[in-house]
């Protein structure tokens, strides 16, 4: 009786071992699945950058803070400005907040590469060398480049009167590249302000810069000793900046432009801060 129960022993063992040996090796092959969706089926790997924000209820964006009207801090210390407000309302729109993250402009780029925001709202211009490697939305403000020399300046009068001649730049901006266009030595700044301040002291002989932040510059402070001396006709076009493969959040906010633009919100935003619509 014995010699004929350890055979049955031992076979009986090795079943349960291996019905064992299945149930680990299920449990270990599963525990590196993604966790789905319950409404969707979908792992949280392949939502879009729209249901992140959503979901989080946040829209983080890069900005300067320093670069006025558009984007600077007023007296109080409250982050304000004209795309500071469009980028609100849009966010509004989009039933999440938006939270800023005050980046110096030749620092923005890569900011957004690297996931720190995920948007850039800066008065980025559209161009073909970034339309490269990024996504824009629609334009939200067109203005023209001028060049803003030293009140005392009887020397230049154009555009191309600065080849040989001192530019305080951004260096990665599309005036920067215009004042290299224009054989200008370039010194770098990290905005209009010190663009201005380099000007004013006579340590450049000028900066191409935007005319909406130019006419507000001399609009706060009619007594600074500068001019505008010459105006590009055929203005830029500046937008929100996003990387690639975000379309779905693109698209959402071309929605909330357009209905601004539709409403009036985007021309009542505008004229508010430039007295006419830059939009």
């Amino acid at each position: 009786m014995r010699k004929i129960l350890l055979p049955f022993l031992l076979v009986l063992l090795a079943v349960v071992l291996v019905a064992c040996g299945s149930k680990d090796e299920d449990k270990t092959n599963g525990s590196d699945d993604k966790p789905a969706d319950e409404s969707t089926g979908q792992s949280a790997e392949s939502k879009g950058l729209l249901d992140e924000v959503l979901e989080k209820g946040v829209l983080n964006v890069g900005t300067e803070g320093t670069y006025a009207p558009f984007s600077f801090h007023d007296e109080s210390g409250k982050l304000t400005g004209y795309d500071v407000e469009v980028t609100e309302e849009v966010a509004k729109r989009l039933g999440v907040e938006a939270k800023f993250f005050e980046t110096q402009w030749d620092a923005i780029f890569a900011g957004l590469d690297a996931k720190r925001f995920d948007v850039i709202a800066n008065q980025v211009g559209i161009n073909e060398e970034r339309q490269e490697k990024y996504d824009f939305s629609q334009p939200y403000t067109r203005s023209n480049a001028v060049l803003i020399v030293h009140a005392d300046n009887q020397d230049i009068t154009t555009f191309d009167g600065m080849d040989g001649k001192k530019a305080a730049q951004t260096l990665t901006s599309n005036y920067g590249k215009m004042a290299e266009s224009h054989g200008a030595e370039v010194v770098k700044v990290e905005g209009f302000n010190q663009a201005v301040d380099l000007v004013t002291s006579k340590r450049v002989d000028g900066t191409y810069n935007d005319k909406i932040s130019a006419l507000d510059y001399v609009k706060k402070k009619p007594d600074a000793p500068i001019q505008i001396i010459d105006e590009q006709q055929n203005g830029s076009e500046n937008a929100f900046l996003f990387r690639q493969n975000t379309e779905d959040l693109v698209d959402e906010i071309n929605k909330a432009l357009d209905a601004m633009r539709e409403d009036g919100t985007l021309k009542e935003i505008s004229e508010k801060w430039f007295g006419e619509d830059v939009s």
